[in-house]
């Protein structure tokens, strides 16, 4: 394996994510693509040609290239376990799209493996590492809002049957796994670890369509409503929905409600959402960005982040432990949900991943 900067990363699974991830590879020093592999070959062929890598005919094949230092798995969600469990016990550190794993026992497995290897493991959404969010966890941070006691979280995703080729894995899973993993990254990055969960879900839609006209019928609630306490004290509101969508307002927006001010993050994906803040009592009004924000999303930052506190030797910030205690919070709920919205305890704990550089200035400005 490759003892110095750049890393070499090896996609497993080209599907709609996998474009974004390799665009935004290109930009960042510390990473570079060089091979990919997918169980279907030929879209594995044309995104190796568009993006300038290999093709690798099976999983197995890619682990045995030298230059490949860090698998970047983006299967679906049900294929994450195996592919990242493979991957580690072949000596490679991971980076796994969301979430690490469908039940906390198995993300806490994944964790301990990684460690136990000496190797990396990583998992998004590292969209906490954005500009505007890290703006928004400065504010959090600094205290200026006082003490924040309630945060609402909305998340009305849509029917993903519109717009995405292959919707039935996602509803296998469920709005509150696929999506709500966003705005728990987020409100743990910020203010620490959830001690407790009550949700309550509903199958608004059960019976679905396909672009292509082949119904399925759902595999989870697709309105999921939750309550999340945490340690520190305050209460999360997480609405999740693969049927309300667009022209709905608020879609993927953040509220921090405190004693003196409450702070509103447009949107929980893209890196130049808005960041307003206002007085309570008064109104909502913008505050500038910790610096000039990426456009969008820049979906390999946290791969590439990852790669630099290897090199580093210091605690990369989208950490397992922090991904396996949200998988916790995700399991907390199913369980509520499924036993009339019983408060479940969640046990596990995490560190807060600490502001990147560029934006440890803001705590005092």
């Amino acid at each position: 394996m490759n003892p110095s900067l750049p890393f070499g990363l090896g996609i497993v699974g080209t599907g709609n994510i996998a474009r974004g991830y390799a665009r935004d590879a290109a930009t960042h020093p510390e990473i570079r693509l060089v091979a990919v592999t997918d169980l279907d070959t030929d879209r594995a062929t044309t995104f190796a040609a568009e993006h300038g890598a290999r093709v690798e005919q099976s999983l197995d094949d890619l682990l045995a290239n030298d230059d490949v230092d860090i698998i970047v798995n983006l299967t679906v969600h049900h294929a994450h376990l195996e592919v990242t469990r493979r991957a580690l016990e072949a000596g490679r550190h991971v980076y796994s799209e969301k979430p690490l794993a469908l039940n906390g026992a198995d993300a806490h497995a994944l964790a301990d493996l990684a460690a136990e290897r000496g190797l990396r493991l990583g998992c998004s959404p590292s969209t906490f590492l954005g500009e505007a969010q890290q703006t928004a966890a400065a504010w959090v941070r600094s205290g200026r809002l006082g003490t924040v006691r309630a945060i609402y979280c909305e998340v009305p995703w849509g029917r993903i049957e519109t717009w995405h080729p292959a919707p039935a894995p996602f509803y296998d899973v469920g709005a509150l796994v696929d999506v709500g993993v966003y705005p728990l990254s987020l409100v743990t990055t910020m203010l620490g670890r959830a001690a407790s969960v009550r949700a309550w879900g509903w199958e608004l839609m059960p019976e679905r369509t396909t672009r292509d006209g082949a119904s399925f019928r759902i595999g989870q609630p697709d309105l999921v409503i939750a309550a999340i306490e945490l340690e520190a004290g305050p209460v999360v509101r997480l609405t999740t929905s693969f049927y309300v969508g667009e022209p709905a307002t608020g879609r993927g927006s953040l509220e921090f409600h405190g004693d003196e001010a409450s702070m509103a993050l447009g949107n929980q994906q893209n890196f130049d959402a808005s960041v307003k803040v206002g007085a309570y009592g008064g109104t909502y009004e913008p505050v500038e960005l910790v610096r000039p924000p990426f456009k969008g999303t820049a979906w390999a930052r946290g791969v590439a982040e990852m790669a630099g506190a290897i090199a580093e030797g210091r605690p990369h910030r989208a950490s397992a432990e922090q991904a396996a205690h949200v998988v916790d919070i995700l399991d907390g709920a199913t369980a509520s949900m499924a036993d009339s919205g019983r408060p479940v305890r969640i046990e596990s704990v995490m560190t807060p991943p600490p502001l990147m550089p560029w934006a440890e200035h803001a705590l005092w400005d």
